[in-house]
């Protein structure tokens, strides 16, 4: 079943926004216009600008969470109140494609996620200039909202490896992807610290393919694998314009057997993060 860009390059359809989202910004700007204020003397009394607000109240953008409290200094406790209960409505889904959905439940309800990439870093573990050296460089381009909308949504999505400790995450990543720089030497260097910040938490084990590696499992390109709390597998996987959801007990069983022999061949953790120093060195 095609499904859509679950790790790292092109989503070419338009993000929706989600409903939650919508719901919440039409709340805030009920309450703002029910004070008698325009969306440029609200969002002074708010510390952020009209653009900011106007993105909040179109559903275009996650709310930060301190914004009910802030609001609530500006309209009264009444509206803070009815906006901090709109918020725990909210789904962290905006600016992801609507053909990715699904995956992205799959992930935030995983107990294990594992990704062997040969195309990009994960998107689970960009820093945010990676994710603009991915994104600028998109085929078709796309516009300035669209792609602040889908950067943020992947900071977002990243969320994921601190709220869910007790998910196992594994990362198998070619060095090459390291070696390209994408987006020159600076963004390397940030995404290298990243990654090893990353790796240093409990839950997540991170190890690099060397360049030269005579035994490889993973000639047939990049794939993704989630444990469901029922202890079911679920395979991803991803082509040019094309994606696929994988839950055949078949199927699923061959990635596992390639990705537990990619872990195999890979860098060990301790043998990656020194490696990662060592490249970040030579930067």
């Amino acid at each position: 079943m095609a499904v859509g860009h679950g790790g790292d390059g092109n989503t070419n359809s338009e993000p929706e926004l989600s409903d939650s989202l919508k719901t919440f910004g039409a709340v805030l700007k009920a309450l703002r216009e029910e004070s008698g204020l325009t969306q440029e003397e609200f969002a002074p009394r708010l510390r952020y600008s009209a653009a900011y607000v106007a993105k909040f109240e179109q559903g275009r953008r996650f709310p930060p969470a301190d914004l009910p409290a802030r609001a609530e200094e500006v309209l009264g406790p009444v509206a803070g109140k009815v906006l901090q209960a709109a918020a725990k409505s909210l789904r962290r889904r905006a600016g992801l494609a609507s053909w990715f959905l699904q995956w992205a439940g799959i992930e935030e309800e995983a107990i294990s996620l594992y990704a062997y990439e040969c195309r990009a870093v994960p998107g689970l573990l960009q820093p945010e200039p990676y994710i603009r050296a991915v994104f600028d460089r998109r085929l078709p381009p796309v516009t300035e909202e669209r792609l602040e909308r889908e950067v943020a949504a992947r900071l977002d999505r990243q969320q994921l490896i601190a709220q869910r400790p007790n998910t196992a995450f594994s990362f198998v990543i070619e060095q090459a992807l390291l070696e390209r720089r994408m987006g020159g030497s600076d963004v390397t260097r940030h995404l290298i610290d990243h990654l090893l910040e990353v790796g240093a938490q409990r839950n997540v084990e991170i190890q690099l393919m060397p360049l030269r590696q005579e035994d490889h499992a993973g000639t047939d390109g990049q794939m993704y694998l989630a444990e469901t709390p029922n202890h079911e597998w679920i395979g991803y996987t991803e082509g040019q314009r094309s994606s696929t959801l994988i839950s055949a007990p078949d199927d699923v069983s061959v990635l596992l057997q390639r990705y537990g022999k990619l872990r195999s061949q890979a860098l060990d953790c301790r043998a990656t993060v020194s490696l990662l120093e060592q490249m970040r060195g030579a930067l």
